[in-house]
């Protein structure tokens, strides 16, 4: 009896799974389809605790899905693809393509260690895999505008059908999973399939017709909060798009697909220049002066504490601590006061927001973290400096994000508490003075930006 094997990756789920689809086709109706997930250390080794717990968890989700029938097996998956597929008489190795740069190097390794079983690859996580969006002229997007509109024309397919039955073959030897990590707290959202898909239907019924003026407020709830659930694939975006798609004139809808785009658009730039996760996209600003020393290492564990004395850098800081999240106009505010205020290398930030987070993806992380410092694709210009007090004014007016986490500013009022030390009696008792002068800092930055892009 033919027997395939399906490689799970970043695609958690069963429903809307091309590869899925392609592992039953090669099995037959004689045959079966072996789940697999590897715990290669190249990638579990060094993800922080967050996406340890959460690819645990999903894990867990999957298995009952599949009846018990997922194998976990740990190591290089060049050594335990083709142990595998020989112990169990498998004929193909099914997977959803993998763009990353890490992800394209590995499957061509397995891809010749497997020698006459077929590494096939159908599907992508992304709606639009990268590579495929490309201007008239064959070369990749620069900025987001154009590259969203060529998306949007391009299109996606349609929701692949989820089987009525899979074939599982149970009894494969399975190692278990490593340790779950301890979080001391941290609060996940609930891992799987299941939940993924009653996370979007809440928002869609409930939220999305407010989404382009309720996604700002950090306080409040007008986001999806799909993060995390799309970067290990336990919903697909296309199968978003396919319930928008009726209502795609509307201006909240649009614009929630427009973040979509941006996912899709971050991975495009990562698959034309890997280079890019950890280095400067454009390299005009690698020679822009960065502080060291045990002063600026205070004042980055500042910043990674939420003590900075800026009400709205700590608590983005502490949301990140406590939910292993950043609501994402915060996401900018805290990397502008790092990298600008604090003159810090933008990689510093995002190695530290991978550790942290709990939706961590390399390509719109990094890239995000890009745009503010200047140095990326339709990036921020540098001397756009945030101002801590003014954002978290705008975006917080009543103060309710900040004292949900910063519980010394609690008693304040609106007026005062992004100004706590204009309250009357001064800064509240426990919370910091402000570490730095933003007036200054932002001048600083200006300067040396200046000095470089005078040479």
């Amino acid at each position: 009896m033919p027997t395939a094997l399906l490689w799970f990756r970043r695609d958690l789920r069963l429903g809307d799974h091309p590869a899925l689809l392609a592992a039953v086709e090669a099995a037959g109706p004689d045959g079966t389809v072996v789940p697999v997930f590897v715990f290669d250390d190249r990638l579990y080794g060094v993800s922080g605790d967050p996406r340890r717990r959460f690819l645990l968890d999903c894990l867990h989700e999957l298995d009952a899905a599949t009846g018990g029938a997922l194998v976990l097996r740990s190591g290089d998956p060049a050594t335990v693809l083709p142990g595998l597929a020989d112990e169990v008489g498998a004929t193909s190795v099914h997977v959803t393509a993998d763009a990353g740069p890490y992800g394209r190097r590995r499957d061509q390794v397995v891809e010749r260690a497997l020698g006459d079983v077929p590494l096939v690859r159908t599907g992508s996580p992304y709606a639009v895999a990268p590579g495929r969006v490309t201007k008239r002229d064959g070369t990749p997007f620069q900025v987001f505008t154009p590259f969203s509109r060529a998306w949007r024309e391009h299109g996606w397919h349609s929701p692949a059908v989820t089987p009525d039955v899979v074939p599982w073959q149970t009894g494969v030897r399975s190692d278990g999973p490593p340790p779950a990590p301890d979080l001391s707290g941290v609060e996940l959202p609930p891992a799987g399939e299941a939940a993924a898909l009653a996370a979007w239907h809440r928002f869609r019924d409930e939220r999305l017709l407010g989404y382009d003026q309720g996604r700002n407020p950090p306080g409040g709830n007008g986001t999806s909060r799909l993060s995390a659930y799309l970067k290990y694939g336990c919903v697909h975006p296309r199968t978003l798009l396919a319930d928008l798609a009726a209502d795609e004139g509307q201006q909240s809808v649009r614009r929630y697909t427009d973040e979509l785009a941006w996912r899709d658009f971050y991975a495009d730039v990562l698959w034309h220049r890997p280079d890019s996760a950890r280095e400067y996209l454009k390299p005009e600003l690698q020679g822009m002066g960065y502080d060291s020393g045990p002063e600026a290492d205070a004042l980055v564990r500042a910043w990674e504490t939420g003590r900075t004395g800026f009400p709205i850098v700590d608590a983005g800081m502490r949301q990140l601590l406590g939910e292993a999240y950043v609501h994402n106009r915060v996401r900018m505010i805290v990397a502008s006061f790092l990298v600008k205020d604090l003159h810090q290398e933008w990689t510093l930030g995002a190695r530290y927001f991978m550790q942290h987070l709990v939706d961590g993806d390399l390509a719109s992380n990094n890239h995000g973290w890009q745009w503010v410092a200047g140095t990326g694709t339709d990036a921020s210009p540098y001397y756009r400096v945030f101002n801590p007090i003014t954002q978290g004014k705008k975006f917080d007016p009543d103060g309710s994000y900040v004292k949900r986490w910063v519980p010394e500013l609690r008693d304040l009022d609106a007026q005062h508490v992004h100004e706590p030390w204009t309250a009357p009696g001064g800064v509240p008792a426990g919370y910091p003075e402000p570490v730095v002068d933003h007036a200054h800092e932002r001048q600083v930055s200006l300067d040396r930006y200046a000095a470089v892009r005078g040479r």
